[in-house]
């Protein structure tokens, strides 16, 4: 009898503990509060992206549509506030794109940024065109394009990034992807898609560019990061058997390296995807999040590297089940990373290290599987990160913050 009311006692206090326990976790989880967003009321706006300047101030750049006129804008959150919007380029002949966003960057001398305009009436026949300002941002020079191979071909999937006092960006390159003459050709390849990288001074001159890889994902976004040995370039790359993995490049002592896996997924498919890799950095740390369906088996993974991507660990899994990809990784500190993704139509986030260990995940917000929802975009300010999305039904863009 004694033993019986023991073991009663003894299951109740450990029932209580449980559910103590549960509470605990449930009341841990870090809260989701909405933000004002800067754009204009009632005008059509989406392809937002979020990037921050020395983890402190919020830049978020968008476009918007009125008619048949696309405008690029920018405003910066502080103190909570966003400063009231700054038009950097405008245009009737844009190629806006769900998945091929404009991006922006700033270092100590000011910003760049960069959007797709047509060459010619073709669908797929579009230049990159940047703009430079100081760091007023009040202020933009007249776009210039990047690339200068003079072909009306298929150019983008830009990745911008601050280089010391200069800007590395990398992009897709669809100048061997036509034949002469055949330029207007809606998507007929003839060639492959490359991968360029340039390093451009705060006034956009080009200083270097290379050819990093000749064959690569048609499109795919690219991801660049700055480690303590230089740049690096994460993207998904295109085998003659059309196994599209991730690949990185590496600028090393002024030499870029051989295109080398950074995970085999073997995923085969005979078409692209369109679902690029996100790349971040810490030093000579380096997390990497992208999505695959090798095996028949939708996955969004993440990889790390401490010797600035020379090796990598072991692939570590962080969807529920369901992911369709459109990933985004920002590192914390050197061993821990949080990644974000859309698990059908919620937008995810969870906290990841580098030893395979992983928190509850948190819904950050609920969109849409369709390709008008675009890319959820995050960045790290301070103890909080950022969120932006496109809501596919509104035809506006959704902000909010978490606590990390």
């Amino acid at each position: 009898m004694k033993n019986s009311i023991a073991l009663f006692v003894l299951s109740i206090v450990l029932f209580t503990s449980c559910s103590t326990k549960k509470t605990e976790e449930v009341q841990q989880q870090p809260k989701v509060t909405q933000l004002e967003s800067p754009t204009q009321t009632g005008v059509e706006s989406g392809e937002p992206f979020l990037f921050t300047y020395y983890d402190s101030i919020v830049y978020f750049s968008w476009i918007e549509k009125s008619g048949e006129e696309s405008t690029f804008k920018l405003s910066s959150l502080a103190a909570g506030k966003w400063a009231p919007p700054i038009t950097i380029a405008s245009g009737k002949s844009w190629f806006v794109n769900w998945a091929d966003y404009p991006m922006m960057a700033r270092n100590q001398n000011g910003f760049i940024a960069h959007f797709l305009d047509r060459s010619a009436d073709g669908k797929f026949t579009y230049d990159v065109k940047f703009t430079t300002s100081n760091t007023n941002d009040t202020t933009w020079t007249k776009p210039k394009i990047l690339h200068d191979d003079g072909k009306q071909a298929e150019h983008g999937f830009v990745s911008l990034v601050p280089y010391e006092d200069k800007f590395f960006v990398t992009w897709l390159d669809g100048r061997n992807t036509v034949m002469e003459g055949m330029e207007n050709m809606d998507h007929d390849h003839h060639g492959e898609m490359s991968l360029r990288a340039a390093i451009l001074d705060s006034n956009g001159k080009k200083l270097h560019e290379w050819e990093l890889d000749k064959r690569t994902c048609d499109c795919c976004q690219t991801s660049a990061a700055i480690t303590s040995t230089g740049p690096v370039v994460v993207y998904r790359d295109r085998s003659g058997e059309e196994i599209r993995d991730m690949s990185i490049v590496r600028l090393v002592n002024g030499e870029w390296t051989t295109p080398k896996s950074i995970n085999n997924d073997n995923w085969k498919i005979a078409g692209c995807p369109v679902n690029g890799p996100r790349v971040s950095a810490i030093g000579s740390t380096i997390a990497t999040a992208w999505f695959t369906i090798a095996s028949d088996t939708a996955q969004v993974r993440v990889i790390f590297s401490n010797d600035s991507g020379e090796t990598f660990g072991k692939a570590i899994r962080v969807d529920e089940g369901s992911p369709i990809g459109r990933v985004d990784i920002v590192l914390i500190d050197q061993q821990t990373a949080v990644v974000s993704w859309m698990e059908g139509t919620e937008i995810k986030a969870v906290k990841v290290r580098s030893d395979g260990t992983k928190d509850q995940s948190i819904t950050i917000a609920t969109s849409s599987e369709s390709r008008s929802s675009g890319f959820p975009q995050m960045t790290k300010s301070g103890n909080k990160l950022i969120f932006a999305w496109t809501d596919s039904k509104e035809k506006s863009i959704k902000l909010a913050s978490l606590p990390l």
